[in-house]
């Protein structure tokens, strides 16, 4: 998906439809759609009405209250620096790039709310909020009007097309399974893959197999039965026995694993949603896993532009510990022996310092102008990953901007990580 089309669609929708089904105030309707105001990975305070952003140890590092970032003291005196339970029904994550409309939403009624507009409390604007944007995922108003327009939300990748024919050439069994209906399905896939097929007339051929209206993560969980399609008409039949070709509705994993007599480490699957897609797996059928995260091209074009000051910053941080060890064996000395020290060596290295944590200070302003202007780096909170880095490392076994980067390695590439260096192994 164009993800700045289709959230903007989203955020237009779901603000008509809480004026319609919840009576909010029409005024909602005149909010305009900023989509740097959220990005994937962040957290909703339902009780305090605060959006997070949360480092892997699920430490709060940013918290914005409606359009107002809170200052450092306002956020230590609410979080105190504690790990916030993720788990607790205050608390709800937006993980995928579907996502960003609904933070973008909850800060901007906040903000009316703040300002004295006839909105509900924080945690029943969080799950209005939430329950309008999946009626509007459910019920056709979003996908129609991508059916109508496909160009504006679907972006094409001849490279997808092209890699997919490479695996099939290399004796992979190809699969799809997706939580879209067959028709929606079909209209993407004629739109995005058929033009780009070399030696295939149709996705329906590349494909081994096809499952429809999947119910992610519940695949993963549940025992469903396959309904069995027919690509002509879309008329579906109960299917009884093995899923080998052919395009399906439903189903379960456990079934569709044991029917292709693979092991759960001989399937690689690829997705966009780190629970539906990523998370449940591994814990369930231990399939390997790859994370397609569309932010991360413009976090990596960022990183390169940022690199010249990041190493300036680095070089700062190596001095100010140098000053800070000589300063730390000057005072114990102090205690020893005070009439052993000069004071105006203390006070040297006290100002040196100072004008240290002033440049560093100054460069990492001019390096956070590469990032989101509000939340920063996608992949870290601060000095420490964030927790959508955490989730993407430990449960993906691999990660990409898009799923054509694939195109750089072969087939047969088997992809191992590197030892991860803990602080007492580096020299």
């Amino acid at each position: 998906y164009n993800t700045y089309e289709f959230e903007k669609l989203t955020h237009r929708e779901v603000l008509k439809k809480l004026v319609e089904l919840k009576g909010y105030p029409k005024e909602v309707t005149d909010l305009e759609f900023d989509f740097e105001r959220s990005i994937q990975g962040l957290v909703i305070d339902k009780k305090r009405g605060n959006l997070l952003k949360v480092s892997r140890f699920s430490k709060v590092k940013d918290a914005y209250y409606g359009l107002e970032r809170l200052g450092f003291r306002e956020q230590q005196n609410i979080y105190r620096n504690r790990r916030i339970d993720l788990k607790h029904d205050n608390f709800q994550s937006l993980d995928t790039s579907f996502a960003i409309s609904n933070g973008v939403l909850f800060g901007q009624l906040v903000e009316m709310k703040k300002k004295g507009a006839s909105l509900p409390d924080y945690t029943i604007l969080a799950d209005e909020i939430k329950e309008i944007l999946d009626i509007c995922h459910a019920d056709g108003t979003i996908k129609d009007q991508v059916r109508d327009d496909l160009p504006r939300f679907i972006k094409k990748d001849p490279g997808v097309a092209k890699l997919l024919e490479l695996y099939k050439e290399h004796g992979k069994k190809l699969m799809v399974v997706t939580n879209s209906d067959f028709n929606y399905s079909k209209l993407l896939m004629d739109y995005a893959i058929d033009p780009y097929l070399k030696n295939h007339k149709s996705w329906k051929e590349l494909f081994d197999i096809t499952i429809t209206l999947a119910h992610k993560p519940s695949f993963f969980t549940m025992k469903n039965n396959f309904l069995s399609i027919d690509p002509e008409t879309s008329m579906m039949t109960n299917h009884f026995g093995k899923i080998e070709k052919g395009i399906f509705q439903g189903g379960w994993a456990g079934k569709l694993q044991d029917d292709l007599g693979l092991e759960g480490d001989e399937i690689l699957y690829l997705g966009d949603h780190i629970y539906g897609d990523v998370v449940s797996i591994k814990k369930t059928f231990n399939w390997r896993t790859a994370m397609v995260l569309d932010p991360l091209k413009e976090e990596i074009d960022s990183i390169k532009k940022s690199d010249p000051i990041q190493d300036k910053i680095n070089t700062l941080m190596d001095d100010k510990q140098a000053l800070e060890r000589e300063l730390s064996k000057l005072e114990e000395k102090k205690y020893q022996d005070p009439k052993s020290i000069n004071r105006d060596d203390l006070s040297k290295l006290y100002s040196q310092i100072d004008r240290l944590n002033q440049e560093i200070s100054e460069n990492i302003a001019s390096y956070n102008e590469h990032y989101n202007p509000y939340w920063g780096e996608l992949m870290r909170a601060g000095q420490e990953e964030s927790r959508m880095a955490d989730q993407v490392e430990k449960y993906a076994c691999l990660y990409m901007t898009k799923v054509s980067d694939l195109l750089e390695y072969g087939p047969r590439t088997y992809f191992r990580p590197d030892k991860r260096m803990l602080p007492h192994e580096t020299k």
